[in-house]
């Protein structure tokens, strides 16, 4: 199987240029191509030396045609791209990298495969996480691990692989089938690339398309999205709830359950939020899958401040803990970290100007005693928190108002940056805001 095909490679990035690497050592004849001119020198002529034949800068109408065997299509490339829809067409199949590497996995490879809106990073990072802890041979891959075809020589029977499976990657399978499915929720998202809500939640549910009564899917209780585009699947299903006792895992006198085992006081756990719980709880079902042990899930959780830039802990310094949240760009995310602490807060607003409503966060600052407002957008900030009778201080730099937030702040408290803004009118990307907010934290330890 892809041996001695014409492929054509659509989109260079981290997935192309492995699979362009991967087929032209198996006698493959690979044509990469990308609009975007400026790509890395040393890549392209390693490329270039294996056969592979590169075309930059454009999409030629004349580059696809029924000569070809395969499409296989970066995820980030649109869905109605002019080569997919040619392709069709032309009765060319167009997969991506990841369908390519699933069918080429040796015998006794296990695959979890985690998708959902919210929460794929974090779940996906415990599974791999908790079975390292636990002594397992795992390989971390997809959107924050390796390209799955990377690692494909190294693979041996009885190797799990732990897999975060966006959208846009389920687009393009076909064949891939994981042992584990994990659907952590799911909520309107993506449309400028999915086109329709219909079309996003047909695609999310693929992860389960390929499944049989022996493969295992772990769903959200509590998600009726979820309930309602899973109805149909043939895979054993198993469930978590963070609102009720149910036979799977569940919250209970502030303990985390599996099947009525009690698993880690959450007291225990650095993450917050519930939204963190049920990602836990979706994580422990998955490896209980493969026998872990409750020792390395309790090491995991006692230590693990989350994925960066997502509420991730960042330290503590005389009682006053922080909390880094820049992912936060949309009022949903912030809404999300609001709800997840019952201390004192005082929180980081504002950013990029792009008409979002504050006025959505108002059920959720119970515990806010005072705002920092930032950024591009930081005098309707001003106008929100005086609304809601929250003293609000304006500052046009995160590092300005950084004093005044500690100033401001007793033993007990959390200062949380969650801006519910873009960082772009500032910063080349939110995770620069991240950074800098984590820096200025620790830098009070010295």
């Amino acid at each position: 199987m892809f041996k001695d095909k014409k492929i054509l490679i659509l989109g260079f990035a981290r997935s192309g240029y492995e699979a362009a690497k991967f087929l032209s050592k198996r006698g493959n004849k690979v044509i990469l191509n990308d609009m975007k001119k400026e790509q890395d020198e040393d890549k392209l002529k390693e490329l270039e030396d294996l056969g592979v034949e590169i075309v930059l800068g454009s999409h030629p109408d004349d580059l696809l045609d029924e000569s070809f065997d395969y499409l296989i299509k970066n995820p980030g490339v649109p869905i109605d791209h002019k080569y997919v829809l040619k392709a069709r067409d032309l009765n060319i199949e167009v997969i991506n990298e990841v369908e390519m590497a699933y069918r080429l996995l040796p015998e006794g490879v296990k695959l979890i495969g985690i998708t959902g809106t919210n929460g794929k990073t974090t779940t996906t990072t415990l599974i791999y996480e908790f079975l390292k802890a636990d002594g397992k041979s795992v390989h971390l891959a997809g959107n924050i691990g390796f390209p799955l075809c990377s690692f494909l020589d190294k693979l041996k029977s009885g190797d799990i692989i732990v897999m975060e499976t966006s959208c846009q990657q389920l687009e393009n399978l076909e064949q891939f089938k994981p042992d584990v499915a994990v659907m952590t929720n799911i909520s309107e998202a993506h449309l400028e690339f999915m086109k329709t809500y219909e079309h996003y939640t047909y695609v999310k549910s693929k992860i389960f398309k390929n499944q049989t009564k022996d493969d295992v899917a772990i769903l959200n209780l509590d998600n009726a999205e979820v309930q309602r585009i899973t109805k149909d699947i043939k895979a054993s299903t198993k469930y978590f709830s963070s609102s009720n006792e149910i036979n799977g895992s569940y919250i209970k006198d502030n303990k985390i359950y599996y099947y009525d085992e009690m698993i880690v006081d959450i007291k225990d756990i650095k993450l917050r939020g519930k939204h963190n719980y049920e990602n836990i709880m979706a994580a422990i079902m998955a490896c209980k899958e493969f026998g872990i042990n409750n020792d390395a899930i309790n090491k995991v959780l006692k230590d693990f401040g989350g994925v960066e830039h997502r509420l991730e802990y960042v330290c503590e310094h005389d009682g006053r803990v922080f909390y880094n949240d820049t992912e936060a760009t949309n009022i949903k995310c912030t809404q999300i970290a609001l709800s997840a602490f019952s201390e004192d807060t005082i929180i980081f607003l504002g950013g990029l100007e792009r008409g979002q409503n504050f006025n959505e966060l108002s059920d959720y600052v119970e515990h806010v005693k005072a705002i920092i407002a930032i950024g591009e957008c930081r005098l309707r900030v001003v106008e929100f928190g005086n609304n809601m009778n929250i003293p609000t201080y304006e500052f046009e730099h995160l590092k300005d108002g950084f004093g005044k937030a500690y100033e401001l702040s007793k033993p007990g408290d959390v200062i949380l940056l969650s801006p519910a803004s873009a960082s772009w009118d500032q910063y080349k990307e939110c995770e620069e805001r991240g950074r800098e907010f984590k820096e200025l934290a620790l830098a009070l330890e010295k």
